[in-house]
Order: C-alpha cells, then structure tokens, then sequence
C-alpha cells in the first residue's frame, strides 16, 4: 500500500523569503517593502515614495530567486517537522518557480536537511496537485501553502485533498487572511504536525478496523 502524501509550498512555509527579500530590496535597489498591503503594492522607492511598477515587482523577484536564494533559511521547526512526518508519509515540495528554477531551488532546500523532490510550477497549484495524487496513489494527500489562491486550485481540482494554510514568516501572517478554501490555518509547525499526524492517525484507525471486520 502507498504511504500517505505531502505536497507543501517552501516560500513562507518552509523556508524565509519576504524579509530576506525586503533587505536584498533596501541594500541593492532602494527599495523599501511593507508588509502590510498587498504584494504588488508594497514596493516603494524609498527616494520618490513611489510605488514600483508591476512588471519590475515580478523582475525583482526573479532577480531574487535567481542569485539571492542563498540568504534563506529554514522557517522554525519545519525541518524538524518535516522530518518526522517523512518518517510516515511521502514528501514533496510543489513550489511556483517554475521547471527552468527547479534544480537550483532543489540544492537550495537540500542544503537545509530537506531532502524531498521538488516540482517547479507555474500558477494555480491544483492540476500539478491532481496530477501527483493521480501518479502516486496515496490513501491520504496533505497539502501545506501560504497562498489563499492556491488553496482555492486545489480545492477545484483535487478537493479530497486535506488543505493546511500556514503561512510561517511572523511579521507577515498577521497580514494574510484566512484561506477560506483551506481547510485549517496553522502558522506554528509544532501544531501543524500534530494536525497532520492526527489525520494520518484517524486513517490507520479506520483501516484497522476495516481489516479485522
């Protein structure tokens, strides 16, 4: 029988990424980045005041991922959750960089002790999600983002998957609203563990009782 699945994001759930941004952001280019609005609208040249135009915020971005991920690092507990929970269940990190990103997203989580595969993606995370469930047939998929938007694709696409909205970086989750499409939020990785291991729990209770009935 296939072991149970966790398909998680890594920006905000594994791994820092908005204030290891926001500093390359204020070092390199001027920038100054707020939390507190939406993304898009957070970036401001510190020297005008004005917001940064759309098209640079995603050229920043790219810029970020492409020579700045090494300024990283693990969010709190979720190595050592993962960990465990890899001890139970199937790992992988589903993560919108994109194919061509991949491979270096892969050194740079590996080098954190997560040694999962990793997808590179592109938009709403369902039909990659669908896809996995259908290559790996588990009896129970978990899915871990900190995006309301993909909560919301995957709900559409693979809606008996299990939906975890955590998003770990504490001076951006007061930020975020509650994904209404998940079904929990949970930003601590201590009490995100228990809830998955909780749910992989109540599953093999029930296939026990099935196999001696």
């Amino acid at each position: 029988m296939t072991r149970p699945l966790i398909i998680t994001d890594c920006d905000e759930v594994l791994m820092h990424m908005v204030v290891p941004f926001r500093s390359w952001l204020d070092e390199q280019h001027g920038i100054h980045f707020d939390f507190s609005g939406g993304f898009e609208r957070a970036l401001r040249h510190k020297t005008s005041g004005d917001a940064v135009e759309r098209a640079m915020v995603w050229e920043l971005l790219g810029g970020f991922f492409k020579t700045e991920m090494h300024r990283q690092t693990p969010i709190p507990g979720a190595v050592e959750a993962m960990t465990r929970l890899a001890e139970r269940a199937d790992v992988v990190i589903l993560t919108n960089i994109g194919a061509e990103m991949a491979q270096a997203r892969a050194e740079q989580i590996h080098r954190h002790a997560l040694p999962y595969p990793v997808v590179g993606n592109r938009g709403g995370k369902g039909p990659a999600v669908s896809l996995l469930m259908q290559q790996r047939c588990p009896p129970i998929t978990f899915f871990i983002d900190d995006l309301a938007t993909n909560h919301a694709s995957v709900a559409r696409d693979a809606p008996q998957c299990w939906r975890l909205h955590l998003v770990g970086e504490p001076e951006m989750a007061p930020h975020v609203e509650v994904a209404r499409e998940a079904h929990d939020r949970i930003d601590d990785w201590a009490m995100a563990e228990k809830w998955i291991s909780s749910r992989i729990d109540e599953y093999e209770e029930v296939m026990r009782h099935s196999a001696q009935a």
